[in-house]
C-alpha cells in the first residue's frame, strides 16, 4: 500500500495534528488487520452503526470498551479443550481471538451493544452540546432600537 505524506498539510495548517495522526495511523493499519469484518452504516444525520460478524463469540466473551475518541472492541475465545481438536474435519470458523479500534469523532458516545444471530450491532450517536451547536445571530440596521423608543415617546 502506497503511504501518504501529509507534510505540506501539517506545514499549511494549524490544530489539525491529531486528524493528520489518525489517517496515517489508519493507513498503516488498512493493510494489517482484517478480522473479524464489519461494516460501518449512517443511519442518520446523527446517528452510526457498526456491525460486526462475530460467530462463535458469545456475549460475555466480548468486550465493548467507549473511551474518549476511541471504541475498543476485544473478543477473547477460551482456548479449545484438547481432546475436542481431534473430532474437526474441517475449522473454517475463526475462533480467534481479536482486537478492533474505531477513532470516534468529538461527542460521538456508544448508545448500544446488542449481539445476535453472530452479529455485534453496535449503534452510536453524535450529541453536540448546545453550546458548541450554531446559533443564528439576528443582523440590525445600525440604527439605535433606544433612539427610535426616544423619539416615539417625544
Amino acid at each position: 500500500m502506497r503511504q501518504i505524506d501529509f507534510a505540506p498539510f501539517r506545514r499549511s495548517t494549524v490544530g489539525f495534528d491529531r486528524l493528520f495522526d489518525l489517517l496515517e495511523a489508519s493507513a498503516r493499519q488498512a493493510g494489517s488487520e482484517n478480522y473479524p469484518p464489519f461494516n460501518l452504516e449512517r443511519v442518520a444525520e446523527d446517528r452510526y452503526r457498526i456491525t460486526l460478524a462475530v460467530a462463535g463469540f458469545k456475549a460475555d466473551e466480548i468486550d465493548v470498551t467507549a473511551q474518549q475518541n476511541l471504541l475498543l472492541v476485544a473478543g477473547r475465545k477460551e482456548s479449545e479443550n484438547e481432546n475436542n481438536q481431534g473430532s474437526y474435519l474441517h475449522l473454517g470458523i475463526a475462533n480467534r481471538s481479536f482486537e478492533r479500534r474505531f477513532e470516534l469523532a468529538d461527542f460521538v458516545r456508544v448508545d448500544s451493544a446488542n449481539l445476535a444471530d453472530g452479529l455485534l450491532v453496535i449503534e452510536l450517536v453524535r450529541e453536540v452540546p448546545e453550546a458548541m451547536k450554531p446559533k443564528k445571530i439576528a443582523v440590525s440596521t445600525g440604527e439605535q432600537p433606544t433612539a427610535i423608543e426616544h423619539r416615539n415617546a417625544a
